[in-house]
């Protein structure tokens, strides 16, 4: 396991199914992403739904930050889908 510190977000790269956890953080982003655009709903509106703060949606989104299940969890409630499936629709 590598530790890699960035600014104040702080990477461990491990492996998740033959990726390193970058890669699994940046595919699950861009499929929150992708089912938030087909809720029609803005980053800011989707963020008070899962009742995170925006910025940190937006992290999340780009890949930068190492998700919790509880998070997880509040964001595939607020896209109306199982984490399991977000998982699935992530390739993950």
């Amino acid at each position: 396991m590598l530790l890699i510190g960035c600014r104040p977000i702080v990477f461990i790269l491990d492996k998740v199914h033959g990726m390193d956890a970058r890669t699994a953080a940046g595919k699950l982003g861009n499929a929150i992403r992708k089912k938030r655009l087909a809720l029609e709903l803005s980053q800011d509106a989707f963020a008070e739904q899962c009742g995170l703060h925006r910025t940190y949606m937006g992290g999340i989104e780009r890949g930068e930050r190492n998700v919790s299940l509880t998070n997880i969890v509040k964001i595939a409630r607020a896209l109306k889908m199982s984490a399991s499936s977000l998982f699935k629709e992530a390739g993950l």
